[in-house]
């Protein structure tokens, strides 16, 4: 009997490794977490995004939104009847499955925060 559990152990972590792989893979770059907080916080035209998140350049930021809209987290859309041309990056109805684990991850570093920063233990 003991060995079944272990054996499902090992199986539930093997699972557990492999989904959180497949999520950092899309979600573990330095910006990426970032630039989805800025579109989900309702910034959505490029500039706005770029002057939320200060350091990102121009580059890296047109790599993140691609691959956030490859991975189906934005739709990028395009208003060329106006002048300038206007491209607006909108987050999709999937990405607001993010918004638990932004607030889980906001949570735990403002605690983390607090606690190597005081005074002891």
């Amino acid at each position: 009997m003991a060995t079944n559990k272990l054996e499902y152990s090992q199986i539930q972590c093997k699972n557990r490794l492999s989904s959180t792989e497949d999520a950092l893979y899309v979600l573990g770059g330095r910006w990426t977490i970032r630039v989805m907080i800025a579109i989900l916080g309702g910034h959505t035209r490029f500039n706005d995004i770029q002057r939320t998140l200060k350091g990102i350049s121009a580059k890296m930021l047109s790599s993140e939104l691609k691959k956030l809209e490859v991975n189906l987290l934005v739709e990028r859309n395009v208003y060329a009847d106006q002048t300038p041309v206007v491209v607006e990056y909108i987050p999709t109805e999937y990405s607001k499955s993010l918004k638990d684990i932004i607030t889980a991850l906001a949570q735990w570093g403002a605690q983390h925060k607090r606690k190597i920063t005081s005074d002891g233990s």
